[in-house]
């Protein structure tokens, strides 16, 4: 009996001796890579057992938000921050690409089984509410030979700050003049037309559940749930679907002229390979955070992910970071104060 109590005594000590060596850091925001940094959290705790991340996909405005009020350690985002933004934070606030994704038009239209094809001037219109019938002589001009029915077009977009609308306005901005000036390119705009569904998982499943409707998610949410999408005419007039080569065609003229800091747009980006709605996503960090052990188990963590971790790009319907952009982060992370 007695020595039952002793080695359990010992067992409830080692239990609370590892759990007072955990490290849990809490980080928010966008939920364009939320699959992949699930993946990465999940992959890096095996390795590193006392290294707990926890994450929520509010948003990117959210995450910019819980950053900004140091709720979390660390802030996601597919918008890079403003320079309004910046000013605004307790103190200097660092870019960090982490992976590329696209950003594809979903639809439901029942009866076509067919990928449809679209323009960014009639994504514009559809968003503008222009547009607002499926046979609409644009789209059907585009998709000669489909038999689109005379449904009305129910538009779907984000109802919180989004990275992925920032994303989407900005590529509409650069393809129509009218988007830009009436809506123009943001986390959140004055939406012309539609209804609101919260984060990726939120647009996927409004669409999934309306018949006639159009919706924008990341490239993963649209295949996890067996969403129809489109393909979408580029820069260089190629009508091209989501693929990582399309969004690794895109960002390789912004990898050969990266800015310092990593604040870059690669939408509508020239070529006839790239897809058009492509962009990085971004980790977002203190210079000089309040918690240094955090500081570098996080700095620790993020080198694994831009290099070991990369290799689970692929099976989400990500694209790894360019080589280049990888020298240059490796090189970056060197400014955060880690002790």
């Amino acid at each position: 009996m007695k020595k039952t109590f002793i080695v359990g005594v010992v067992a409830l000590a080692a239990t609370a001796a590892l759990t007072a060596q955990t490290m849990q850091i809490n980080g928010a925001g966008a939920t364009f890579p939320y699959p992949i940094y699930s993946k990465w959290f999940s992959e890096y705790n095996k390795l590193h057992a006392n290294i707990q991340i926890n994450y929520q996909s509010i948003g990117s405005g959210g995450g910019i938000r819980q950053l900004t009020e140091q709720t979390v350690f660390f802030g996601a985002s597919d918008a890079p921050m403003t320079d309004e933004q910046l000013k605004g934070a307790p103190g200097p606030v660092l870019h960090f690409p982490t992976v590329l994704g696209a950003v594809v038009p979903v639809y439901n239209v029942t009866g076509v089984s067919d990928d449809l094809k679209f323009t960014g001037p009639v994504l514009a219109d559809i968003y503008l509410g222009k547009i607002t019938k499926w046979n609409d002589p644009a789209i059907a001009k585009l998709n000669a030979g489909v038999k689109l029915p005379a449904t009305d077009i129910t538009v779907v977009h984000r109802s919180e700050g989004s990275g992925t609308s920032f994303i989407w306005t900005d590529y509409l901005s650069k393809v129509s003049p009218e988007w830009k000036s009436k809506v123009g390119a943001n986390a959140s705009v004055n939406w012309p037309a539609g209804v609101g569904g919260k984060g990726n998982e939120g647009v996927s499943g409004l669409v999934t559940q309306t018949p006639g409707s159009i919706g924008y998610v990341e490239l993963i949410y649209a295949l996890q749930n067996k969403i129809s999408y489109g393909s979408v005419q580029n820069a260089a007039g190629v009508f091209l679907k989501a693929t990582v080569a399309g969004v690794t065609a895109a960002a390789a003229g912004a990898a050969a002229n990266m800015p310092a800091d990593f604040r870059v747009s690669i939408t509508n980006a020239p070529g006839k390979d790239a897809y058009p709605i492509s962009s990085f996503t971004w980790m977002l960090f203190y210079q000089d955070p309040k918690d240094k052990a955090q500081a570098k188990a996080m700095v620790d963590f993020f080198k694994w992910a831009i290099t070991d971790g990369q290799k689970y790009c692929a099976d989400l319907g990500y694209a790894p970071l360019p080589a280049s952009v990888v020298k240059l982060e490796m090189t970056a992370l060197g400014k955060i104060k880690t002790s």
